[in-house]
């Protein structure tokens, strides 16, 4: 019982004089004995602009793209729910959250430098006497920690959580892509759909002036030039339709992968034309693209990191200091260990640093410098990309707009020409040529106003992803 009295009682001082080096290092540590060295980070200058090139000359300095969630952006319940399933089962997206686990993880371990090291250790030796003197017992503890003089460690896990906060933002562009992507991929299946409506309503035409015109033929009628020219038109209706079918399991395909998962059927919602995408999209200024962008804002915690890195090799370049302590228990005979003429502690501190490694400390810090100057071009081009790609999302909004509003009469010109084309055929006026030129040109304004109708729908969600939006 005394015996366990004693150990109690050594293993308490051990923590007594553990208490009290913690408590000075920790003094040390707060007083302002160091400094962080290295540059102090500044915002790296952004071009002004007022406006965009092609949106209103005054712009509406309340608005925000960012209030405007996805779900409210589409009509049709079948896409919002493709975009749920993307959003929830997208491998690229999980990647982007594994990378953000893992930095976590890191900035944890980083943090813990800051702290100092508590260990324990303990051997036994039972060997003969004489190698019992050289090789005792022994049993105990030890810490040791490492100042953060000159902000080394403070420095590190500044750039770690810089680099955390932008995989998350890193995460937000990769939200916006799926929301964007299937949405997209959406609307051009839906197109290619409405494609392939149109190319069988097309065969079904020319089937029956085949069969007219061959029967007209036959009897003497007509020449077998009209007959071979309609023969030739049903066979390129018959070639379209392939063709459509295939590119429409390629957009199905593409939908499965945005959605992470094996759709045998995708299901169809509203045709493209019922489709409408918020027209009220909000068009923010220029310089709230630096809070809504999460590429942009990505872009500048990537250089924050590459900034505080460079503090980290200039702290590199000066002597680090080292505070250890250690008490236990050592003993020649094991039956002895833990009586009290066997415990031992020591304390200490001491310096290290670097003298000459043929320049290898300054090239190093040159090389964090070059790195930090790359990531601010990287972050300044990424805001010049934004700019232009809202503006030429605008344009294209604007564009679309009106090149489908003349497509649209041209389809309805069509066709009433080849209503009346085809009635003067009958009547004797004209070759069949003629008709078919007609029915042609009816079939290709079709197919190109189907075409636009998802490029003016693709338009509008382009542009809300270009302003930010689409992570939310």
């Amino acid at each position: 019982m005394q015996q366990q009295i004693i150990i109690l009682t050594k293993i308490l001082q051990v923590m007594i004089k553990a208490t009290k080096i913690f408590s000075l290092i920790l003094l040390l540590a707060i007083l302002p004995l160091g400094c962080m060295v290295g540059p102090k980070y500044a915002k790296p200058e952004e071009q002004k602009l007022t406006s965009y090139k092609y949106g209103p000359e005054v712009a509406d300095t309340l608005a925000n793209v960012t209030n405007l969630k996805w779900f409210d952006l589409f009509n049709d319940p079948v896409l919002n729910d493709l975009i749920t399933k993307g959003l929830a089962n997208n491998y690229d997206l999980k990647i982007a959250v594994a990378r953000i686990e893992k930095l976590r993880a890191e900035l944890g371990m980083s943090k813990a430098n800051l702290y100092p090291s508590i260990g324990y250790s303990a051997q036994v030796n039972t060997g003969n006497k004489l190698s019992d003197s050289y090789n005792p017992s022994t049993a105990g503890i030890s810490m040791s920690w490492e100042l953060d003089f000159w902000g080394k460690f403070r420095h590190e896990n500044n750039a770690i959580q810089n680099e955390l906060l932008g995989t998350e933002e890193a995460r937000k562009v990769v939200l916006s892509d799926i929301v964007s992507n299937i949405a997209i991929a959406y609307f051009q299946m839906r197109n290619l759909d409405e494609q392939l409506e149109i190319a069988n309503r097309t065969l079904e035409v020319r089937q029956k002036s085949f069969n007219i015109i061959n029967d007209r033929f036959k009897g003497g009628y007509v020449s077998e030039v009209d007959k071979l020219q309609i023969e030739q038109q049903v066979a390129i209706a018959e070639a379209t339709i392939p063709r459509i079918k295939r590119e429409i399991t390629y957009q199905e395909n593409v939908i499965s992968i945005y959605t992470g998962e094996i759709l045998q059927n995708v299901p169809r919602g509203k045709t493209n034309p019922e489709l409408r995408v918020n027209n009220e999209i909000p068009l923010s200024l220029p310089s709230e693209l630096l809070e809504n962008r999460p590429d942009v804002k990505a872009a500048e915690l990537t250089y924050k990191a590459a900034n505080e890195r460079i503090g980290v090799a200039v702290a590199m370049r000066y002597p680090s200091f080292n505070l250890a302590a250690l008490a236990g228990f050592a003993s020649g005979s094991l039956s002895n260990l833990f009586i009290g003429s066997s415990y031992v502690q020591s304390a200490g501190g001491g310096v290290f640093g670097p003298i000459f490694s043929f320049g290898k400390n300054k090239r190093r810090v040159e090389a964090f410098k070059q790195q930090a100057e790359e990531d601010k071009l990287q972050y300044q081009k990424t805001f010049i990309v934004a700019v232009s790609e809202v503006q030429q999302s605008i344009q294209n909004v604007n564009m679309y707009k009106e090149e489908w509003a003349a497509r649209n009469k041209q389809v309805e010109a069509a066709k009433l020409n080849y209503q009346l084309s085809y009635a003067r055929y009958d009547n004797g006026y004209v070759s069949y040529l003629e008709v078919l030129d007609v029915e042609r040109a009816l079939f290709e304004a079709q197919l190109d106003l189907a075409q636009l109708t998802e490029r003016q729908l693709s338009s509008m969600v382009e542009l809300y992803k270009a302003l930010g939006g689409g992570w939310n």
